[in-house]
């Protein structure tokens, strides 16, 4: 049987290993067949060579990812342990950096690899589309960026927006009007602000028109100008509301479309206007594609393999 030692230098043992040794127990689960022993500074293995190699490559990653971002969770050891290479997770260190200091002093920033690479897409273009299924924070790192574009004065409002198809429910079945209507509706959007901006300020925002929530059918006839434009739920949109949408972009303007093309809720036979979108726009200068999955899902542990499990059904149907 052979071994491989394995020593930290310039790293504290106690952060790389986890409280605990969390984040040994979860190497021993993609390391099966090997013994893994975490004593002191070093970290030792046993078992077959080429299972060794395998080791001491994933370990050379993930101690290259800890030296940059000083963090070790589950999610960065599954992104780097299920990798072909390092580029499928690397991004610049100032995408990692706090995007906005929230409510109470919450400092909010991009979690995973994706979405880090969501926050240095949006940097790099004007138009941005996050898919990912639920739970993958493309939303809610969305909002975070266009709270920050609105702070640096780099956009004069906020603008954000979904489809008015829900899940089985018809907004001419709640009571109330339009306001009373869509505000449950709109509620994840205002749930990311609330985290993100003080009460009285995001009251004030919203009473000024700086911070704009509506559904998409409002767009129609509308130039987005000096505007941070958020589509929420993009599957959503058919190939007409689509279409209208992205023709709205005026100048200084920087359009974010997240969806999961797994949750559509149109009536069927009608082509979501995302899933079209992304086709037709795959090759356009100036448009970024960011593709989440279930290693970014940052609710709890068990969205993820609630979200795994689905995923096996629906691809057997």
């Amino acid at each position: 049987m052979n071994e491989i030692i394995i020593e930290l230098e310039e790293i504290s043992p106690k952060e790389f290993f986890g409280a605990q040794n969390v984040n040994i127990e979860l190497l021993k689960k993609y390391f099966p067949k090997l013994k893994i022993v975490a004593r002191g500074n070093k970290l030792k293995a046993f078992g077959d060579e080429e299972l060794l190699e395998e080791f001491d490559r994933r370990i050379s990653m993930l101690l290259k990812h800890f030296g940059k971002y000083n963090k070790l969770d589950e999610n960065v050891i599954e992104r780097v342990l299920t990798s072909q290479s390092s580029d499928d997770y690397k991004t610049s260190k100032q995408s990692g950096e706090v995007i906005v200091h929230g409510v109470g002093g919450k400092l909010i920033k991009a979690q995973t690899a994706n979405q880090r690479k969501l926050v240095e897409s949006m940097r790099k273009n004007d138009m941005v589309f996050a898919i990912g299924p639920a739970g993958t924070g493309k939303t809610y790192t969305g909002v975070a960026l266009a709270v920050q574009a609105l702070k640096n004065k780099e956009v004069k409002r906020i603008i954000l927006t979904r489809p008015a198809v829900e899940a089985g429910e018809n907004l001419g079945f709640l009571p109330g009007d339009l306001k009373e209507k869509l505000d449950p509706y709109m509620q994840p959007l205002y749930d990311a602000l609330r985290d993100m901006i003080a009460p009285e300020k995001l009251a004030s925002y919203i009473e000024k028109g700086t911070i704009q929530i509506a559904p998409l059918a409002f767009m129609r006839g509308r130039t987005l100008d000096n505007a941070f434009v958020i589509l929420d739920e993009g599957q959503n949109t058919t190939h007409a509301q689509m279409k209208m949408f992205l023709t709205r972009m005026g100048k200084h303007a920087k359009f974010l479309l997240t969806g999961d093309p797994g949750q559509i809720d149109l009536p069927r036979r009608t082509i979501s206007g995302l899933k079209e979108a992304l086709l037709i726009l795959k090759n356009v200068e100036g448009v970024g594609m960011i593709f989440l999955d279930d290693k970014d899902v940052i609710r709890h542990k068990l969205v993820k393999k609630v979200i795994e499990a689905y995923k096996g059904i629906e691809n057997v149907n």
